[in-house]
């Protein structure tokens, strides 16, 4: 047993140590809340979570040793009960950080690259609206994966006719929705051509003003660059006012969301597109996050994961080892002392790295 601990114990010092120098070498590493969301009072509570539980692994043991085989088993029920509530505690984490996106490899870390994932999380966003139509059959597409070729089909829904498979009610609650569900398209569209062409939202991006304007420039000379404050700001505006009544940059009062598609709509009207225009509204601010890029993120992110998952996996295990004890309910005899005993040491290590683990990752 102390040979295969020394094993483990090299094991986590090569994930502590290459956090260490990570995290002393790279200038500007995430330590804000608002970024990392590491919760401390919660850590903190699993912190002593783990050292009460190795307290009721000695007890335990100590009863083995005493042949008091119930009062052993009393207090290794007490211990498996409190890993359970560290993992219990530890998934609360993990599901914060999920909720926030905060992943490897999914943590924007410049400016563009914030920008980026808010354009990818409104086209997921859209893409997932437009699926409705051709699923339904609403909408009749040979490709139902292209959003740019759907999208003409869904401006014209409020003045289609109704598909037989429909029913009057169904048809015009799709006429209605299409109405912002257009307008979402022209947002997404032109935020996309505005990372690509990188001007400003002030600016027309990839369309015949564009060009022309590029044309009136004197040589060296560019238009005013895409800036991060401009996504937030927009961004912030679709989630409160919603698609609507945020004007895309080459949005003109013909296109959807205008009086004459919404009165389109028949009798949903145009109090039913505004009703639809608020849920979407808190549809984007559910589904799409403020533009933060966070330097550093995908390795804070990585380090974080990789080591609080092992030492998880850790603690599953050990809840492992104390379950084959339990098993025995009260056959359970003396010769399972050294098992417990064994286990004893196997969990005392896994509360020791946890107590490494939690100022490095949680406090420092």
């Amino acid at each position: 047993m102390w040979l295969f601990l020394g094993t483990e114990i090299m094991f986590f010092t090569a994930f502590i140590g290459s956090y260490i120098v990570l995290r002393l070498g790279s200038n500007g590493w995430p330590t804000r809340y608002e970024d990392t969301h590491i919760n401390v009072l919660l850590g903190g509570i699993n912190t002593f979570v783990l050292i009460v539980s190795s307290y009721c692994v000695v007890v335990a043991h100590e009863a083995m040793a005493q042949k008091s085989f119930a009062r052993a088993r009393g207090y290794l029920w007490v211990t498996t009960i409190l890993a359970f509530l560290f993992l219990g505690i530890k998934g609360i984490e993990y599901k914060g950080k999920i909720d926030h996106d905060i992943l490897p490899g999914r943590i924007p870390e410049t400016s563009s690259q914030a920008m980026v994932k808010v354009a990818d999380q409104l086209e997921e966003l859209v893409r997932e609206r437009f699926h409705a139509y051709t699923h339904a059959d609403v909408i009749k597409a040979e490709r139902p994966a292209d959003i740019i070729g759907i999208a003409p089909l869904v401006q014209a829904l409020p003045s289609a006719e109704r598909p037989s498979s429909l029913t009057d009610a169904e048809f015009k609650a799709f006429q209605a929705s299409s109405v912002v569900d257009y307008d979402l398209f022209q947002q997404w569209l032109d935020l996309k051509q505005h990372i690509v062409a990188d001007v400003s939202l002030d600016s027309p991006a990839l369309t015949a003003d564009y060009l022309a304007k590029r044309e009136e420039l004197a040589e060296g000379a560019r238009l005013p660059a895409l800036k991060l404050e401009e996504v937030r700001e927009r961004l912030a505006r679709l989630k409160t006012s919603g698609p609507l009544k945020v004007k895309a940059g080459d949005a003109s009062p013909e296109q959807s969301g205008s009086p004459e598609q919404a009165a389109a709509t028949g009798d949903a009207g145009q109090d039913a597109v505004t009703a639809l225009n608020s849920q979407m509204a808190g549809l984007i601010s559910a589904r799409v996050f403020d533009p933060h890029p966070m330097v550093y993120g995908n390795i804070f992110a990585s380090c974080y994961f990789i080591m609080t998952g092992f030492h998880a996996i850790h603690v599953i295990v050990g809840m492992i080892l104390f379950g084959m004890v339990l098993k025995q309910g009260s056959s359970l005899n003396e010769r399972w002392t050294d098992w417990v005993e064994n286990s004893g040491l196997y969990w005392h290590f896994v509360d020791l790295v946890w107590i490494f683990l939690f100022p490095l990752l949680y406090i420092i």
